[in-house]
């Protein structure tokens, strides 16, 4: 995030795209309500009728897929009429005639053809998003998991920045993170392209600085593969072993069946994880890490947030944290890595990462910092880019819409869209342990539309087969107009409706991420839901 958390609070217009907030992120969904109840406006785009949707000034229920029309329909709007924050544009950014060009074509009766919203809606939203004194902008997985991902999050800064809603208080772009450390995982090098703190592999300023602090001659200049990539190399029998720790790919990835078989193919696998999941079984070793609760060490939260974690139990058995399990295998392998605590590790990240640099255990034992922190004197970063980008002037991107890459047709007439509810988190390996959330949230439902349901002939609480171009599940239907006709919803914490067996794993070129969000599938009556019938 740009901006923190309690920012969302005093703003005088939220603009939440791709983000279910009060199921996905509560915490953040709190403040949103504090925002409405101060007076705030409230947009919210997502083909959904979701409790953020419910409480919304304007819910767009777009196409799924047309959120690079809709941004560029807005954008249209601004310049059209000349709303946009002049000053800024002048003094901050560059290749705004770009932008212009580009979307003037993006006429309010053009981006309804293609998301289906009205154009006085449509002007609605521009003006009040370019006129607020203070907008924010949050967004979360249902803006980057397509195949245009990363233009979508383009399109977004483009919006901000036309407006002057960045770099100040009660602003900002804002994606929302899904999991409690997984901006921390990023922060640490946990992708293929970068060591800590974002830096580049490829410079060699960088390689230089790590293989001197980790005592080697030279590190890989190229980046590595992304996620998907690794099961693609697996399946092709051009990666030979995998370490996966607390991750459960057999059930969260797309095209699931396409993960268990590279998998199950190759030579050697790792799992590292606090319970025996999906994936941990069908390895070759499973090794036991501990839980938040037993360790210790810092999270780094969506806002930037540095905390401390405290252990607050003794693992049980074997179980290790993680760093010091890493450190045994490592030291195993020739490379000795001797830390003796996770304070040790975390003073050499804030040696090699500059956001890090003025952090340490000591001034987070006083209270939470939030990078960039590049001093020890320095108070932490608030909100980014103020006065001037991490690049000097912003830049406009011109994107254009693009369809998603599987779109209904005869054979597959519906649009399968995932996402998360409120009681269950991610593939269900903590959270369906908890009897009471078992109990408040018990059965996974795929939700359908009313008119879809009729036409198809089912019922609420049919046992329905739904079928992509990749495989078919068996879940329950809950007929509503909650979505829109022609989509139908559920999410992937159920082992037993393992859904992600049928979404795309059609890439976004860039950011590699797949497009969970848009899959062609069919809905029918289940078997065991025919022959009930009969028998009734």
């Amino acid at each position: 995030m740009t901006n923190t958390i309690k920012e969302v609070a005093g703003a005088n217009f939220i603009f939440a795209i791709g983000t279910n907030t009060t199921e996905a992120h509560p915490i953040i969904g709190l403040q949103v309500k504090k925002a409405i109840r101060n007076g705030a406006t409230l947009v919210v785009v997502d083909p959904r009728k979701t409790e953020m949707a419910e409480m919304a000034h304007y819910h767009l229920r777009i196409k799924s897929g047309s959120d690079i029309a809709l941004l560029n329909g807005l954008a249209h709007v601004i310049i059209a009429e000349e709303i946009w924050n002049k000053e800024f544009v002048e003094k901050r950014t560059e290749e705004f005639e770009a932008l212009k060009a580009m979307v003037i074509k993006y006429t309010p009766e053009y981006v309804e053809s293609i998301t289906g919203i009205p154009p006085e809606t449509l002007k609605a939203v521009a003006r009040g998003y370019a006129l607020a004194p203070n907008a924010t902008i949050l967004y979360t997985m249902g803006i980057t998991q397509h195949i245009c991902g990363t233009h979508n999050v383009m399109a977004i800064a483009n919006l901000a920045m036309l407006c002057g809603q960045i770099g100040k208080e009660f602003s900002g772009v804002n994606p929302l993170r899904g999991q409690n450390n997984v901006q921390g995982a990023c922060d640490m090098g946990a992708l293929p392209n970068v060591f800590t703190g974002y830096q580049p592999v490829n410079v060699e300023g960088n390689r230089t600085k790590f293989a001197t602090a980790w005592g080697v001659q030279e590190l890989p200049a190229n980046p590595g593969l992304t996620l998907g990539e690794l099961f693609d190399a697996a399946s092709e029998d051009r990666l030979k072993c995998m370490y996966i720790m607390g991750e459960n790919p057999v059930l969260s990835d797309p095209d699931a069946l396409h993960v268990i078989h590279a998998l199950e193919i190759i030579d050697f696998l790792v799992v590292q994880d606090i319970f025996l999941t999906e994936t941990a079984e069908i390895a070759d070793v499973v090794l036991p890490a501990v839980s938040f609760a037993e360790k210790d060490g810092t999270f780094s939260n969506t806002e930037r947030r540095v905390q401390r974690v405290r252990k607050a139990v003794e693992p049980e058995g074997d179980a290790k944290d993680d760093w010091e399990i890493i450190s045994m295998v490592a030291t195993a392998m020739g490379y000795p890595m001797q830390y003796k605590s996770a304070e040790e590790v975390f003073e050499e990240i804030a040696q090699v990462t500059p956001s890090y640099a003025g952090i340490s255990y000591a001034r987070l034992d006083q209270g939470s910092l939030q990078w960039p922190c590049p001093t020890p004197e320095h108070l932490g970063t608030k909100f980014l880019h103020v006065g001037k980008f991490s690049r000097g002037l912003g830049m406009f991107h011109p994107v254009e819409h693009i369809p998603p890459d599987e779109l209904p047709d005869a054979e597959y007439p519906l649009v399968l869209s995932t996402g998360r509810r409120l009681y269950h988190y991610h593939t269900g390996s903590m959270t369906q342990r908890t009897e009471a959330l078992e109990v408040a949230y018990s059965e996974e439902y795929l939700e359908l539309n009313c008119l879809d349901a009729e036409l198809i002939g089912i019922s609420d609480g049919d046992k329905v087969e739904v079928t992509s171009r990749r495989g078919s599940v068996e879940v329950t239907a809950r007929v509503s107009d909650k979505v829109t006709q022609g989509l139908v919803f559920t999410s992937f914490h159920y082992p037993e409706v393992a859904i992600n067996q049928l979404t795309n794993p059609a890439r976004d070129p860039i950011s590699k991420i797949p497009e969970f969000k848009v899959c062609a599938v069919k809905v029918a009556k289940s078997e065991r839901t025919i022959k009930t019938q009969k028998v009734s």
